[in-house]
């Protein structure tokens, strides 16, 4: 096939560009901006365009498909002339479902934990060697590529985003995949951009769980109030595998999970994690795994990309980042490393990036969601706040979102002056965010407080 894509330095696209053209599709694409990693990984598989910008002209009558990316407009010229020439035009969504019709779909959906659970699944599948095709939304440590799709594979696995599909189509993109098994990890108000009220939100769920196969199955968090309220109205014909948080140990290492008279040792730790590990065993259980298979193969298991990712593991001082952003997976993060570590001082700094957290009317959702760390600070761009054309916060509205005693900043060096100040010896310091504070690097930051702590030793 020759296929083009507008937009295809967005970090999804340009990885389902790489999937198509290594099955041996032709593959070009355009953007008005392509950053790495997307750009090398582009050159290097030979499909990086050969200039930045629009250009209606690589759009002829012999392509077979052009694919759509969010990135793009309504009015991007090569859109308009791919409709004047009646080429077919796919949501990046779309395509997959396309490219998978064949194929039992598992599709990974939730407010939070998606990235997570996916990458746990396919953890056990490489070990177990089954060939499975794939969409994760984050780069994974061992993949060159986060989007395979073959001939051969039974499974199709994707991870299912609530975000919109395209410019040209406002569903959120895992109302497209129509799974025969789906997993909802829980459902916590995000993108008010586009869902305006947690109803709103709920309710693209909803829509979600009528799209599953009618005889297929739904794994699902049986502690979430919403998804609960969500379940009762399903149909009788869809298996149901509700999962919790499962019994464990807290040990120097990780945890020992407990199941069926065993002991497993895992290398990660916290209440969400578990919980993620339990619904994926069920995944997988519905992929002909055995749970204890699926828990022994998880037992190397160290994380998901940015999802709570250690960067320095010393006896008197650690450091992690994480990827959380929403009040839930801020909870999560800061009160899985209490526990873990109830005998180390807790040190949380977070930082307001996204639209939504941004948003002087979303504040208020983030109250007590540090409340576990010893210590916290939140920081945000004034920038960023103009940039996203948002009414612009203030400190005393941040303080009062999150509620508690926390410290605020709004420069990158008010940061690093609270970490140098409440950091000692017997200390954790958690970094998060869906950016890097400005510049700041991460494991720099970790090296220089570590020989810092070394010398107080």
């Amino acid at each position: 096939m020759k296929v083009h894509f507008i937009a295809v330095g967005g970090s999804a696209m340009h990885n389902l560009a790489i999937a198509l053209s290594r099955k041996g599709n032709q593959v070009s694409g355009s953007d008005d901006e392509i950053l790495d990693p997307s750009k090398s990984r582009l050159e290097r598989e030979g499909i990086l365009p050969k200039a930045i910008g629009w250009f209606p002209e690589k759009i002829t009558e012999d392509l077979d498909a052009v694919i759509l990316g969010m990135h793009a407009r309504e009015d991007n010229p090569e859109l308009i002339r791919a409709k004047e020439l009646n080429i077919p035009v796919f949501s990046y969504p779309e395509y997959l479902y396309e490219a998978s019709k064949t194929k039992k779909r598992i599709v990974i959906a939730g407010s939070h934990g998606k990235t997570t659970i996916t990458s746990m699944i396919l953890h056990v599948a490489k070990k177990r060697k089954m060939n499975v095709d794939y969409m994760v939304g984050a780069q994974l440590d061992g993949y060159d590529c986060m989007v395979r799709i073959s001939d051969e594979a039974e499974f199709m696995i994707l991870e299912g985003d609530e975000y919109l599909s395209s410019p040209i189509d406002r569903r959120p993109k895992f109302h497209l995949y129509k799974p025969h098994v789906a997993l909802i990890s829980g459902i916590a108000w995000d993108h008010i951009n586009v869902f305006p009220t947690f109803d709103n939100y709920v309710e693209q769920f909803r829509i979600f769980i009528d799209s599953i196969h009618p005889t297929g199955t739904l794994v699902f968090n049986k502690d979430d109030e919403s998804l609960k309220d969500l379940i009762q109205g399903v149909s009788p014909q869809l298996g149901l595998a509700p999962y919790s948080v499962p019994d464990y140990e807290v040990v120097n290492e990780g945890v020992i999970l407990h199941s069926m008279g065993h002991r497993f040792p895992l290398r990660i730790f916290g209440d969400h994690n578990l919980q993620n590990l339990l619904g994926a065993s069920l995944v997988g259980y519905a992929m002909g795994i055995d749970p204890l298979d699926f828990y022994k193969a998880m037992e190397d298991f160290t994380g998901a990309g940015k999802r709570l990712q250690s960067v320095i593991d010393a006896p008197y001082f650690k450091m992690f980042k994480d990827f959380a952003h929403s009040p839930s997976k801020l909870r999560a993060t800061t009160e899985a490393v209490k526990k873990q570590f109830p005998n180390l001082k807790v040190i949380a700094c977070m930082e307001l990036h996204t639209f939504s957290s941004l948003k002087k009317e979303f504040l208020p959702q983030y109250m007590g969601s540090i409340a576990a760390a010893d210590e916290a600070i939140v920081y945000f761009n004034p920038h960023v706040v103009e940039h996203k054309k948002l009414t612009m916060i203030s400190k005393e509205d941040v303080a009062q979102g999150f509620g508690g005693n926390i410290a605020v900043a709004n420069r990158t060096d008010e940061v690093l002056h609270f970490i140098e100040h409440q950091l000692c010896v017997n200390s954790v310091l958690l970094m998060m965010s869906s950016g890097n504070f400005d510049g700041i690097d991460f494991d720099v930051l970790g090296e220089t407080l570590q020989q810092r702590l070394a010398f107080a030793e």
